[in-house]
């Protein structure tokens, strides 16, 4: 019976240390805990042996030596842990230099024996008689106990009704009931010759020890909400520490236990240990190759593919992703974050191509209304001289001159139309903006290019949006934008098509959708479409300025212009603008 209370008490203390100590390795708190429990894991350990197996003298020297040993580093992790906790500060490292100093001398006063007179087994019963020096010793692990005390009790006055204040008076409670506990089996009863409690004072220190772990734990020990965190996202830790205890067991299980019996069924001689120790090598590579196996599984080939993905977006692959098997562990986050980090980069960059074009034109666009408006200025002056003076000719011009004169008038309207284009292109002027209804604005430019006739030639499909609402712009502005889609559609079916117009709303904006079924427009030259003087039209056809004004007209309502075709099926422009404007 009581070597099970003992399993049972060193098991606890593995699962309650480990527990607490991976849920933040990184804080100070956490790691004294687990030294505390490393030191009370030994204290459980010794307790094990030294109780469960045949009484002599060299053991209960042993065990009373580590005993004396093991109770001075618990209370000097005791006080570590009240100087850290819960600020998660520093180790004074003068002072704790200073306090710890007597164990300089009083540990090896323990193992040179000086701590005691005798010690060993009477009767089947274990007895010790101590020295001066053992009560020296004594007193000084209660003074570092009464220090580390004092230290939490101190920071639960300065931090009382606090979150901090609750975890650190739980922690006061756990020190006075493990100290009365371990006080009475350890010291007081034994000082009157009654030992039947020293095989049982490493139980005597669990419930001040799972208290510990609740407090450190902010109260959330082993919870259903602690429990569900532990679902989502289950550390690799853990799945590590589950997988090489559950391999142990299995594998102690399965080889060792049928190793020993038929090593030792006919008694504990040479060949017997000879037996046992070939098997037990040749049995150990089975679980450590499936220890192997499972690492390499669930860490090195993700960590692997991770890496090899992290490469790719640093050779310029920017989007690739990590194919993981999806996991709860933070190499599943790891990979769903690189994953999510990959997309993001992909689309930030293409994002900002986007924008250095539109930035690349509105610096050309800028150039050139500068030039033109230079151009259109000295042009239109002579050009507006040379017109009178045709007039004047006309007038006393023979037939045949006339018709020449008539040639050269077509030419100036020609130069003019050019002109009055560069014009309107570099013209800076505050736009008349009112509430407008897109469908009205849509419609006025669709009569306007009516009176066209090529345009009759054209199949109209309209399909408007009913809940559009009102917005701020230019309707002239507008209007021209469309208008010249419009006529832009008419010039790429010469001999007749579809165009399909539909208005809608995609959560904050307003879009207009202008379809052709014309030839479309290759990617080469799509790229070039907004560039002032960039034209696909003969010569004498177009002075490539339309879609460069409509492009300025669209940036200053805060809007866009996309276009989407594929060469041989026709084109796609699409005006968004926004609807709270």
């Amino acid at each position: 019976m009581l070597v099970l209370i003992q399993l049972f008490a060193l098991l606890l203390l593995v699962v309650l240390g480990f527990y607490v100590f991976v849920a933040d390795p990184r804080r100070r708190a956490n790691q004294t805990f687990a030294a505390f429990i490393a030191f009370l894991a030994l204290w459980t350990t010794k307790d094990l042996i030294f109780w469960n197996f045949e009484l002599n003298d060299n053991f209960a020297a042993s065990w009373a030596a580590t005993s004396f040993i093991i109770s001075l580093l618990m209370q000097c992790a005791l006080v570590v842990f009240a100087w850290v906790f819960p600020e998660n500060s520093r180790t004074p490292r003068r002072k704790a230099v200073i306090l710890f100093s007597p164990s300089i001398f009083l540990i090896p006063a323990v193992f040179l024996g000086l701590l005691w007179t005798n010690v060993g087994v009477r009767g089947g019963e274990f007895f010790i008689e101590l020295t001066a020096i053992a009560y020296a010793f004594v007193t000084y692990v209660y003074v570092l106990y009464a220090y580390g005390t004092w230290i939490l009790f101190k920071k639960y006055l300065r931090l009382r009704g606090t979150q901090s204040g609750q975890q650190i008076a739980a922690l006061l409670i756990a020190t006075a009931v493990t100290a009365i506990l371990k006080t009475l089996a350890n010291i007081a009863l034994p000082y009157v010759g009654v030992y039947e409690l020293l095989p049982y004072s490493a139980i005597f220190q669990l419930p001040g020890v799972v208290i510990f772990a609740f407090a450190i734990s902010n109260f959330r020990l082993f919870s259903l909400q602690t429990a569900l965190d532990q679902f989502r996202l289950f550390p690799i830790t853990y799945k590590t520490a589950i997988s090489i205890a559950s391999v142990a067991i299995v594998s102690f299980v399965i080889f060792q236990i049928p190793i020993v019996w038929w090593a030792f069924h006919d008694g504990m001689n040479f060949e017997a240990w000879r037996r046992y120790l070939v098997l037990s090598v040749v049995s150990a590579l089975v679980p450590n190759l499936l220890l192997l196996l499972l690492v390499v599984r669930s860490i090195s080939r993700p960590l692997q593919r991770i890496t090899l993905a992290a490469v790719e977006v640093t050779n310029g692959n920017y989007g690739t992703e990590v194919d993981l098997r999806k996991s709860n562990d933070e190499i599943g986050l790891l990979a769903d974050s690189f994953n999510e980090m990959s997309r993001k980069m992909a689309l930030d960059i293409e994002q900002l191509q986007t924008l250095n074009e539109q930035l690349a034109r509105a610096e050309r666009l800028a150039a050139m209304g500068t030039l033109a408006a230079g151009v259109a200025h000295e042009v239109n002056n002579p050009l507006a001289s040379i017109s009178s003076l045709v007039q004047m000719m006309k007038s006393s011009a023979n037939p045949d001159d006339r018709q020449k004169l008539d040639i050269i008038s077509e030419q100036i309207q020609r130069i003019t139309r050019v002109t009055k284009d560069l014009t309107d292109f570099s013209r800076i002027r505050p736009a008349a903006r009112s509430k407008i209804e897109i469908n009205s604005v849509v419609e006025s430019a669709i009569r306007l290019a009516s009176f066209d006739t090529g345009f009759h030639q054209l199949e109209l499909k309209r399909e408007y949006a009913d809940d559009l609402p009102e917005f701020t712009a230019d309707a002239d502005q507008l209007q021209q934008v469309f208008l010249n889609l419009f006529l832009n559609a008419r010039d790429a079916m010469p001999e007749g098509g579809s165009l399909d117009v539909k208005t809608f709303r995609n959560q904050n904006e307003i879009s207009v959708s202008i379809k052709d079924s014309g030839p479309g427009i290759e990617e080469s030259v799509r790229k070039q479409l907004f560039d002032p003087f960039f034209t696909t039209k003969p010569a004498g056809k177009g002075t490539g300025l339309g879609l460069a004004v409509c492009y300025g007209i669209i940036t200053a309502h805060d809007g866009r212009i996309d276009v989407e075709s594929n060469n041989g099926s026709g084109t796609n422009f699409t005006v968004t603008l926004p609807a709270n404007a």
